[in-house]
This record gives structure tokens, sequence and C-alpha cells, in this order.
């Protein structure tokens, strides 16, 4: 199964403008990537229809990808909290519906880099309230024919939901049209005793998958086992997008957001090409009879 090929701009900005967006993607479609994702930090940061009209002139599928910074949270938070965070979401939703995107993913549970202990009945409450919380926005979703992909992240970043089973428990009920997974290989490999069989048993409910090296720099210069996980994907009937996801070092507020305190290729450019040209290779080479 052949899959397109995306980037995050977060591989050479953030916070995403305007003027950015349309260099970046020119300069995406330039590499031949397919797809593109497109943060939306904060609301207004750039306009989903000039974005709409850059991407279909460079013939880039757009991804939408949600970012919980601090104060959005849809648990063991203030009630005003909670539906600012909603509203961002359905914010979210509707610049998805504008550009033409299917899918907007995120960690949407908690602010990323929130962690607390919890015994298993807090998690059991939190993972009620993260369900309730979820289900008008979910419906909203559905009504504009978006995916909303639920992603879960490593342990440093998030205590509530690490794990593919952990996310299939928390939000199993809601799971289904307008409501699936977010996988991430670089949380996975943290988190997963296999990937492979994580990535099966998420099965029908991926939305979306993001890829990176096993240090968040390029696909293919690392120790993940990348011809097993397509093969996993395709087990599991995933056919979207790959999206590549990892960060530059010179943006203060994102480098300390993702703790990126190396670089991580000689260049940002580098890093997409490489994993660009991995990827087309590893593709190219499971065609061959």
């Amino acid at each position: 199964m052949r899959r397109t090929i995306g980037v995050n701009t977060w591989v050479w900005t953030s916070p995403l403008d305007d003027a950015s967006l349309a260099a970046l993607a020119a300069k995406a479609a330039r590499m031949g990537f397919g797809a593109i994702e497109l943060p939306v930090e904060s609301a207004g940061d750039w306009s989903p229809e000039r974005a709409r009209d850059v991407l279909a002139e460079h013939g880039l599928a757009p991804i939408v990808v949600g970012a919980m910074g601090p104060g959005r949270n849809l648990v063991a938070a203030p009630a005003s909290e909670v539906v600012a965070t909603q509203n961002y979401l359905v914010h979210c939703i509707g610049v998805a519906e504008a550009i033409g995107a299917t899918v907007v993913a995120g960690p949407f549970y908690a602010a990323t880099g929130r962690t607390w202990r919890m015994s298993d009945a807090d998690r059991a409450e939190h993972y009620a309230e993260l369900r309730a919380a979820l289900t008008p926005v979910v419906h909203r979703a559905e009504r504009g024919g978006i995916s909303l992909a639920v992603e879960p992240l490593n342990r440093y970043e998030t205590s509530l939901v690490n794990t593919v089973d952990q996310a299939l428990d928390a939000l199993g009920p809601l799971l289904g049209r307008g409501l699936g997974l977010a996988l991430d290989s670089y949380h996975l490999n943290i988190e997963e005793k296999d990937i492979g069989d994580a990535i099966r048993a998420a099965g029908p409910h991926i939305a979306h998958v993001q890829v990176c090296g096993n240090d968040r720099g390029a696909v293919g210069d690392d120790h993940i086992d990348w011809p097993a996980f397509l093969d996993a994907l395709d087990d599991a009937g995933y056919t979207g997008p790959l999206g590549l996801e990892s960060f530059t070092g010179e943006n203060a507020t994102i480098a300390v957001a993702a703790s990126v305190w190396r670089p991580l290729a000689i260049t940002q450019d580098a890093l997409a090409a490489d994993s660009l040209s991995y990827l087309t290779a590893l593709q190219d080479d499971r065609e061959r009879p």
C-alpha cells in the first residue's frame, strides 16, 4: 500500500503565518511532498482562505494539527478553561473545513507538558471527563465531515494518555466517524512494548499517522524498523498519509516545548529531504515483486 508523504511546517518554523505558509508550501512541493500539516497554534495566525489557494496551487493535501499549549485542558481544569479548549477545537475544525482537510490531529485532552500522579480511580474519572468534554466537539466534527484524531503522547509530555490501549480505554464509546487516533512513531517508540502490535490494536480507529526518527530526526537514520512499521499499517488498514513531524531548535518556544536541545540534522531541509527520500525508496521497494 503506497501512502502520500507529508511534512509539518514545524520542521522549519513556529508559529506559522501567512508569509511562512506560502513559502513553506512552495518548498514542500518542490521537495516532492504530497501533503502538508498546518499547525493552528492560535486563532488568526494564518488565513485559511489564503492557505486553501496556496495549497491548491502547489497540489498539497492539507492536514490540520492542533497545539495544546498552556491553559488548554479538557480534564481536571476549571469549567471556563474546558469551554475555551472546546471552542479552540471547534475553531480548528472550522479551519479544516475551510482548507479542505478531513483530519484535525493532536493530543486533545490536556496541555502538553502537564503531568500529575493518578490512581486508577482518578484516571477513570478523568477519562469520563474527557469523553463528556469531547462529545459536543466530536458531533461538530461529524457534521463537517472531519475526523478529530487524538494523539497519545509519551510519559514526559503527559500522564493522561500514553499508549494506544489507554487511548482506546479513554475514548472507546466515542470512536467512529468523527473521532479517531493519531499515532506518532516518536511516542510509540517510547511507550509501546511492540510498535507493530500497538498499530494493529488501533486498527480502523487510526485517523492519522506522524513519523520521524526515534530521536525526532530524519526517518531512516534511526533504529525504528520502518518496513515492519509500514507492514503494521497495512494490517491495520490505514491508507492515509504519513506526516513527517519534527521541530526546529531555532525557535525558543518550540525548542523548549519539544525538548530540542541539539541539532537533529545538518539542516532542517536535510531532515525533510532525507526522510522523504527514505520513505519513497522504502515504498518503491515494497512495490517490487
